[in-house]
């Protein structure tokens, strides 16, 4: 058995140790929640639901009240108004129960140096009554950590590998992670998300901050967009990319006429010449490709619209004292709010 495969053993059995709250509820509920600083910053009404077995990518700018929002989720700060709850309990009524199924990862990730990896791995699991030797082991294996390596002697890319590991060992119900692949190299960052998809898709839920547009694109299946405190939208990563625009590039064996191009709803900032076009294009892509059939073409390419042409959109298109967008279910189909 691979090393992932490994480390995810026994997820059957503890999903059938898991005690979630009625069908369909959020695994993380937080409704006008505010959070202000004497020094200035916080967050301002955030509303958010995260639903059983999916990740749900957390957007934002250094500043933005990313790690605000997560330092409340677990208890570290308490809001100045606004209700929150994890697994439908109050996070700090019921901070063991709650602390007990939950994985945690902070952005400012401070470790006990004078241990090895693998004695503060093991103490960790200790505390928490498992996992054991062989699913540490198997981690280790994995994100080639030494676990015989004093933490003190660890570079910062292999601190954080021990903080991700730490979080993500035992099959904790609900990962939170703020920032989790930070000084990770692109291979190790691969895994990581590799592993992030296998714990969703085994049922359980993953809260990941991040101001890596590329990270939160491939693993995430919604997304909050934060800016200056207040959260701007709430949408499916497919969502928001279907109604993006496209960027089309044509060049044509014959001479072409413009006006098949700006004919065609949804045709925008078209560049045209003898034998070639550029344009931006909105909306479902099938009158597009009926148009394209009649040409001679030479070379065609349709850019998939990237995440961070749609987040810089947002910050772009939202002033700082927007309304929370209302888009708070589950999202179903590419688009559904």
């Amino acid at each position: 058995m691979s090393p992932v495969g490994t480390a995810l053993a026994g997820q059957r059995e503890a999903r059938a140790r898991f005690t979630p709250g009625a069908p369909g509820a959020p695994v993380i509920a937080l409704r006008n929640v505010t959070k202000h600083y004497r020094s200035g910053g916080g967050i301002d009404d955030v509303t958010l639901e995260v639903h059983p077995g999916e990740v749900f990518g957390f957007l934002g700018p250094n500043g933005a009240g990313k790690t605000t929002t997560i330092r409340l989720l677990v208890d570290l700060i308490r809001p100045d108004r606004g209700e929150l709850s994890i697994f439908g309990l109050d996070p700090r009524r019921d901070g063991i129960a709650v602390r007990r199924r939950i994985g945690y990862l902070p952005g400012d990730l401070v470790l006990y140096e004078k241990m090895t990896a693998g004695e503060l791995l093991l103490h960790f699991a200790r505390l928490r009554g498992g996992p054991g030797s062989p699913e540490i082991e198997a981690l280790a294996e994995q994100f080639a950590l030494d676990l015989r390596t004093p933490i003190a002697a660890l570079s910062k890319g292999n601190k954080q590998k021990v903080g991700f590991l730490q979080a993500v060992m035992g099959t904790p119900e609900l990962l939170v992670l703020d920032e989790p692949t930070t000084g990770l190299d692109p291979l190790v960052q691969h895994q990581a998300h590799e592993l992030l998809r296998a714990v969703a898709g085994s049922g359980r839920t993953v809260f990941l901050s991040s101001h890596f547009l590329s990270e939160v694109q491939q693993v995430a299946d919604r997304v909050a967009m934060i800016k200056a405190g207040r959260v701007v939208a709430v949408e499916s990563v497919a969502g928001l990319r279907s109604r993006s625009v496209h960027l089309v590039d044509v060049r044509t064996v014959e001479r072409l006429e413009p006006e098949a191009f700006s004919r065609l709803p949804g045709v925008g900032a078209l560049q045209a010449t003898d034998f070639s076009a550029h344009f931006e294009f909105a909306g479902p892509l099938d009158p597009l490709v009926r148009e394209l059939s009649r040409l001679a073409l030479a070379d065609l390419s349709i850019r998939e619209p990237d995440l961070e042409d749609v987040f810089l959109s947002y910050y772009d298109g939202h002033d700082d004292t927007a309304a929370p967008s209302p888009a708070l279910g589950r999202a179903g189909s590419d688009g559904e709010r």
